[in-house]
């Protein structure tokens, strides 16, 4: 796990301590850049969102300059991390607050963008030259000082949880395996107030989870899922299930993948289970007032003499049957476990997170995630929770008549569709 990073908010720049400041594209500046916006401009600064100017006191004082071309929290959160990386060999910096956005949100802004842009994935290296952010303190009014401390709060909560996230996300599965992963759930599980169930092979079978078992079937490392349940403190307002997609390693199984760099990577393929454990850890924090459970469904995928293969017939948690088209359509099999227990212990909704296919990439490309659903009103929450965090989405057609394309000979329903 990474590093934690203190955050403070304080009403002056600690001394010592390097300081960034948010430019807009108009106006002049605050006196405390150093520079006025002609003095600014003659040096190629226009305020624009890549623009970034370093002062150096004659008093030692290290002042970075920012731009802001839109006044947005978006645009905030780009300039903290702007910021940040001007700095990057500092292990203490401050950001002061720009005016023109409430305290509480800007705050937030600054926070997850300025920690996240300092996040290195260095823990199997022997030596990096790369230099840690260890205090990060937000700079505010006095009169707006219990605003910013709550806003700088939430975006450490928010920060902490993605890059535990990207921890996870970033370890090769020769050190994260499915039962490890189950180890740190645990862990982090009774640290946040989350209660935790691991299920091992021996309860999948017997809980119908074929799904999760099939894909599980090449490997030596044995299956996990991993049901993570928050309960607020009072009555609970609605009650959501997230399911997961945990493939700790996906080589295709039967149907391999090729060996190159993008596949490589495939140890990212875990990284809806580490979101949704991530986010999970961090809602008592954020005062969650729903109940939350997350189904955590996590194998690796690899191709042995035990791995199931191309034409075989599976039964998932429920009974229905499926034919293996391609092995390496593997998390829509194991999610569809999960995704019968959400129905059955009857959530009033259900979000499915998980990497998906290199098709979606090629049709969105990468700013943008693919999301596909059937209840209009949780599309709606989602989209603007995406919007709310620049994290952006894009709605693909649930097309009725495409279902037929997934019409098996020989059981219910086909893994994918035939090419």
């Amino acid at each position: 796990r990474s590093a934690p990073i203190e955050v403070v908010v304080a009403t002056e720049v600690p001394a010592g301590v390097a300081v960034g400041h948010v430019v807009g594209a108009d106006g002049e500046p605050a006196g405390e850049v150093g520079l006025n916006r002609s003095q600014l401009e003659a040096a190629g600064f226009a305020g624009k969102a890549a623009d970034r100017h370093v002062v150096s006191g004659d008093d030692g004082q290290v002042t970075v300059a920012v731009g802001l071309e839109q006044p947005t929290l978006a645009n905030l959160r780009d300039a903290a991390a702007n910021i940040a990386r001007a700095l990057a060999h500092r292990a203490e910096l401050a950001v002061v607050l720009p005016t023109g956005f409430d305290a509480a949100p800007a705050a937030q802004a600054v926070v997850e963008g300025a920690l996240l842009a300092r996040y290195r994935y260095d823990t199997l290296r022997r030596e990096t030259d790369k230099v840690a952010l260890g205090r990060l303190t937000v700079v505010a009014p006095a009169t707006e000082q219990a605003h910013a401390e709550a806003g700088a709060e939430r975006g450490h909560t928010f920060a902490a949880a993605t890059m535990l996230a990207r921890d996870l996300a970033n370890t090769p599965h020769s050190h994260l395996t499915a039962v490890a992963f189950a180890d740190i759930a645990v862990e982090l599980g009774g640290e946040a107030g989350v209660d935790v169930e691991v299920f091992d092979e021996p309860a999948l079978r017997e809980m119908g989870i074929g799904g999760l078992l099939a894909i599980n079937a090449g490997s030596e490392q044995p299956p996990r899922m991993i049901k993570l349940t928050y309960r607020p403190d009072g009555e609970a307002t609605g009650k959501l299930a997230i399911v997961a997609k945990g493939v700790m390693y996906d080589s295709g199984g039967i149907s391999l993948k090729p060996s190159d760099r993008v596949h490589a990577q495939m140890k990212n393929d875990m990284s809806g289970a580490a979101a949704t454990l991530a986010a999970m850890t961090s809602l008592r924090a954020l005062g969650c007032t729903s109940e939350v459970t997350g189904y955590l469904m996590c194998t690796d995928n690899m191709p042995s003499g035990t791995a199931t293969g191309l034409g075989d017939v599976i039964t998932i948690r429920g009974g229905t049957t499926m034919e293996m088209i391609d092995t390496d359509a593997e998390g829509r099999v194991i999610m569809a476990d999960a995704l019968v227990l959400a129905r059955e212990d009857g959530h009033d909704g259900v979000v499915d997170i998980a990497t998906l296919t290199g098709s979606a990439m090629r049709a969105l490309g990468t700013d943008l995630a693919a999301l596909v659903g059937n209840d209009r009103a949780m599309i709606d929450l989602v989209s603007s929770a995406a919007a709310a965090t620049d994290e952006l989405v894009w709605e693909l057609p649930l097309h009725r008549p495409y279902r037929s394309k997934l019409d098996s000979n020989v059981a219910d329903i086909a893994n994918c569709a035939p090419i």
